[in-house]
C-alpha cells in the first residue's frame, strides 16, 4: 500500500476489532455489521496490502505472520491518528486574550491556596494570554471586580456586596502572635497567664477584620490598624503589638523564634476564601478558562459553575 485514504483507516479499524474481539462472528456486535460484510471488508484490506493476514474456517480464526506484524503496525498507526486528533482539537481550543486577576496579599505561602496550580495548568495550554495580577485589600478587589478592571478576584471577604457573586475555594486558618520581645512571648503558655497579659497588651488589627479582632480580644480599641498582612506581620515583631495572622504566613517566624503563638486555640479562626466575579457579566473566554483550572483544583472534581453565593 503505497499511500493511505480515508478508506483504508475503516479497514485497518475493522481488522483491530476483529483481532481483539478474537474472530469475524466475535467482532460483529462490536462493529454493528453482518459476519459477510465484515469478511468483505478484511478481504479488500488484505489485497490493497497484498498480504494475508488471517485464516478463518473450520479451525477457528487465526492470525498469520503477517498479520500479526500487521496488527501491532495498525495499533501504532490509530494511536498516532488519535494524537494527531487530540493536537489539533487543542490548538482550535487555543486562547488569547488578557487575564485580569486580583489576590489578597500573601497567600503564596498557603499550600492550601489553589492558585498556583491552576496557574499551572492553565498555562500549561499554551493559550496566547498576559496575565495581570493585582495585589490588595478585600474592598480594593471587591471594587476592581466590580467596575471591570479584575476578570476574578480570590480573598477572604468579610460582607458580600451587590452586585458581585461569591463561590467558595478554600479556609485559611489563623491566630494570635506576638513577638520575641513581647512580655507575652517569656510568659507560661497557660490560658490564664496568657490571658491577663493579653487584656495589657496594645493591639494591631487588619482594617477589614478589626470589628472581630477586637471582639475576640475582649477589647475596645485597636492601639494601631493596618490594611495587610505584612504590616501587621511587621508591627507584632517589633515586639510592640499582639495582633492576628494566618499560620502559614507566621510560620517563618516562628521556626526562627521571632513570633510565638498565644492565647490557645480558643483564639484560632478558619476564614473562608472565595472567588468573586461581577454578576451577570459577559464571560471572556480567557477567564473561563481560567476558572475551570481554579475550580477543578479546588473541588477536586473537575470545574463549578460560577455563582454559587449572591452578595447584597
Amino acid at each position: 500500500m503505497k499511500q493511505l485514504h480515508d478508506v483504508d483507516l475503516k479497514l485497518v479499524r475493522v481488522f483491530v476489532a476483529v483481532v481483539r474481539h478474537g474472530g469475524f462472528s466475535a467482532a460483529q456486535a462490536a462493529l454493528n455489521v453482518s459476519q459477510s460484510t465484515i469478511s468483505e471488508q478484511m478481504t479488500t484490506l488484505e489485497t490493497r496490502l497484498g498480504l494475508k493476514l488471517c485464516e478463518r474456517g473450520r479451525g477457528g480464526f487465526r492470525l498469520t505472520e503477517h498479520g500479526h506484524a500487521t496488527y501491532e503496525a495498525a495499533q501504532r498507526l490509530l494511536l498516532a491518528v488519535e494524537s494527531f486528533c487530540m493536537d489539533t482539537s487543542m490548538l482550535t481550543q487555543r486562547i488569547s486574550g488578557r487575564l485580569q486577576l486580583g489576590l489578597i496579599d500573601n497567600t503564596i505561602t498557603d499550600d492550601a491556596s489553589p492558585i498556583p496550580a491552576a496557574l499551572e495548568r492553565f498555562l500549561a495550554h499554551g493559550h496566547d494570554v498576559q496575565i495581570d495580577i493585582y495585589i490588595g485589600s478585600p474592598a480594593e478587589l471587591e471594587a476592581r471586580v466590580l467596575d471591570g478592571r479584575l476578570h476574578i478576584a480570590v480573598g477572604h471577604f468579610p460582607m458580600s456586596i451587590a452586585g458581585l457573586d461569591y463561590t467558595p475555594l478554600y479556609e485559611e486558618p489563623d491566630a494570635l502572635f506576638c513577638g520575641r520581645t513581647h512580655p507575652l512571648y517569656a510568659a507560661p503558655p497557660a490560658a490564664d497567664a496568657d490571658a491577663s497579659l493579653i487584656a495589657q497588651s496594645r493591639i494591631v488589627a487588619r482594617a477589614f477584620l478589626q470589628e472581630r479582632d477586637l471582639r475576640l480580644l475582649n477589647a475596645r480599641d485597636a492601639a494601631a490598624t493596618v490594611d495587610n498582612v505584612e504590616a501587621q506581620a511587621m508591627l507584632i515583631l517589633s515586639g510592640a503589638y499582639i495582633g492576628f495572622l494566618p499560620l502559614h504566613y507566621a510560620q517563618r517566624w516562628v521556626d526562627s523564634g521571632q513570633m510565638r503563638r498565644v492565647g490557645g486555640a480558643n483564639l484560632e479562626s478558619h476564614w473562608q476564601f472565595a472567588a468573586v466575579v461581577r454578576r451577570g457579566s459577559v464571560v471572556p473566554a480567557v477567564m473561563r478558562a481560567f476558572m475551570d483550572e481554579l475550580f477543578g483544583r479546588a473541588t477536586g472534581s473537575g470545574a463549578r459553575a460560577l455563582p454559587t453565593k449572591h452578595g447584597g
